[in-house]
């Protein structure tokens, strides 16, 4: 069975074969000893500025044949994920009784699930997360937990699937943001949460809300989605990948707060650290989808290793 999922974001194919400018970052030494590193490889990946159709990349005003049905995903995203749905579905894929398999196991088992939002890239999902991990392996060589998390980062969309609860696609893709206090402008298509019942409830509908500046992003509830229950299940089942690595699991949908730097004030300082590998990680994941395609069996090995360091041999999930 195949399971169809439209995604409300665009990604394209990147030009190959350029090179760009050595980009000096900052420096960033993490809990687990990980450093960011000073310069990104000259001969690294570029990431295009415009995609196929020469638009800009995640332009929602853009005309196209899919923008109302991306609009009516996002109606029903902002209508139904409230505080409350999203406490029940943590509760709920908090125990971790859905199946046991491994990380590999589970990469072979998302290939069930194509991403329709794509109309020019409709290979395996695997593909997509080899070409993200495999780009951001050449740039970053050093950095394995990296070339790991960029693998497992949308696994979480298994949510899709009838064993897992075939969750309708707004409570599984799209953007994420913060539940429990005021929904920021910068969210897509905002004007559909003022049918949102948490826009209408005193306790929610401030900035803060439930919340208070500097509290830390780990004491946020997410809107329910791909990420958050990849990250659930990661941390649950003890993975020792570094914080920065979690941090972009459960994140890298929250184009909010790495794109248009919303939500800052309910980060602490791990957070403002974290994101600066977050912003890494999301060149390669948004811009990296290629036609060009990963040989699974060559790069197998490599990557069942890092599953072996940083993942127990079977999850929970």
């Amino acid at each position: 069975m195949t399971i169809l999922i439209e995604q409300p974001v665009l990604y394209e194919s990147h030009v190959e074969g350029k090179n760009v400018q050595v980009v000096e970052t900052n420096e960033l030494v993490l809990d687990g000893g990980f450093q960011v590193p000073k310069y990104e490889s000259k001969d690294g990946f570029n990431a295009p500025e415009n995609n196929a159709f020469g638009q800009s990349f995640r332009d929602y005003e853009a005309e196209s044949e899919r923008q109302k049905g991306v609009e009516e995903f996002y109606r029903l995203q902002h209508i139904n994920q409230t505080y409350d749905f999203v406490k029940r579905m943590r509760e709920e894929y908090g125990k971790l009784d859905k199946a046991e398999m491994s990380i590999w196991e589970c990469c072979e088992l998302l290939n069930e699930v194509v991403d329709d939002s794509d109309p020019d890239l409709d290979e395996p999902q695997i593909q997509h997360l080899l070409q993200s991990a495999e780009a951001i392996r050449k740039d970053y060589p050093h950095e394995d937990w990296l070339h790991l998390t960029a693998l497992i980062h949308d696994l979480g969309k298994i949510l899709v699937l009838p064993s897992f609860g075939e969750l309708p696609q707004w409570a599984v893709v799209g953007d994420t943001f913060p539940v429990g206090c005021a929904f920021d402008e910068s969210n897509i298509h905002h004007k559909y949460f003022k049918d949102n019942p948490d826009s209408k409830c005193p306790a929610y509908n401030t900035k803060n809300g439930i919340y208070t500046d500097g509290c830390g992003l780990d004491n946020v509830a997410m809107s329910w989605g791909h990420d958050d229950y990849m990250y659930m299940v990661a941390k649950e089942n003890g993975t020792t990948l570094p914080s920065a690595g979690l941090f972009i699991i459960r994140y890298h949908s929250f184009y909010p707060l790495h794109k248009e730097g919303a939500y800052t004030h309910l980060m602490n300082e791990e957070d403002i650290e974290n994101m600066k590998w977050l912003k890494i990680f999301n060149k390669y994941d948004l811009y990296s989808k290629s036609k060009v395609l990963v040989d699974v069996e060559k790069v197998k090995p490599y990557y069942l290793s890092l599953i072996e360091k940083y993942f127990p041999k079977k999850l929970k999930w």
